[in-house]
């Protein structure tokens, strides 16, 4: 068995993981593991490391091979059922509160947690799936990811839709009590998310990717309240649809990220 260490410069979110998964997945007897804080992609591998360097190089994201060392073969780790388990849960979590959250961004007519809750929904629909596309198809994984995609775009265009019409308007203030409950609410739930990922002490890529997206939501969810406490304060409603566009640019960033994962021709 080979051990190899590379740095990806530009690997630093979930999006570029699934990336380098779906270019490597055709390699036999290979074991990936992802410090995306760290920017470091270590494979264990079998065939030859040009391979593996050549296609990773060819994703162009800025990628370079720090060592390549024999190592004795090694077994397997079983926590597949484990990881499943808490990725399904934070999954329940997000999606949940996507739902409590854009219902009561409606309702409330703040900007500040629809877009909130279509952050959620973002997360969700990457733990999805990496659940769902287990042992499928790379055509498969595609398809999921571009209708993941799609969906994204389509809500954050809508939601910036929804901000420029309300920046003209002006005409209604949103209930800033509702914003800094239901994102104290939204806080809670991603702590509690942070809180199982770390019980598993796992140091696998999707568990990784997963608490940095929880720990993102955390800053998001705390933006939300700052911004509640500014519309009472100020007695408007700009500083809820400056935070609600913040986090529509974030969702679209990430949407853009998949659709280019799910449309590159260069993976086999």
């Amino acid at each position: 068995m080979i051990k190899s260490i590379f740095k990806i410069e530009k690997m630093d979110c979930p999006s570029e993981e699934s990336l380098i998964r779906l270019k490597l997945q055709n390699f036999r007897e290979i074991s990936l593991k992802f410090d995306l804080e760290n920017r470091i992609l270590i494979v264990l591998h079998k065939e030859d490391v040009k391979l593996i360097d050549s296609s990773i190089s060819s994703l162009n994201l800025n990628s370079k091979l720090l060592s390549s060392t024999v190592v004795p073969d090694s077994v397997p780790s079983d926590n597949n059922h484990i990881e499943k388990k808490i990725l399904w849960i934070v999954l329940l979590i997000n999606f949940l509160f996507f739902l409590i959250e854009s219902l009561s961004g409606i309702l409330s007519r703040s900007m500040g947690l629809v877009a909130d809750s279509l952050d959620m929904l973002a997360d969700a629909l990457v733990y999805g799936m990496s659940l769902l596309a287990v042992g499928t198809s790379v055509r498969k994984k595609k398809q999921v990811a571009r209708i993941s995609g799609y969906l994204q775009i389509g809500l954050a265009v809508w939601g910036f839709t929804e901000v420029i019409k309300r920046f003209i308007g002006m005409e209604t203030i949103p209930d800033y009590l509702v914003m800094i409950g239901i994102s104290i609410s939204a806080l809670m739930a991603n702590v509690l998310s942070l809180y199982f990922l770390q019980k598993a002490e796992s140091k696998d890529a999707h568990i990784q990717a997963s608490i940095i997206f929880s720990s993102n939501d955390i800053i998001i969810n705390a933006g939300v309240i700052l911004a509640g406490a500014l519309v009472y304060f100020l007695k408007s409603g700009i500083p809820d649809l400056v935070v609600g566009s913040i986090v529509f640019l974030i969702v679209m960033r990430g949407a853009l990220r998949i659709l280019k994962l799910s449309k590159n021709d260069q993976i086999a």
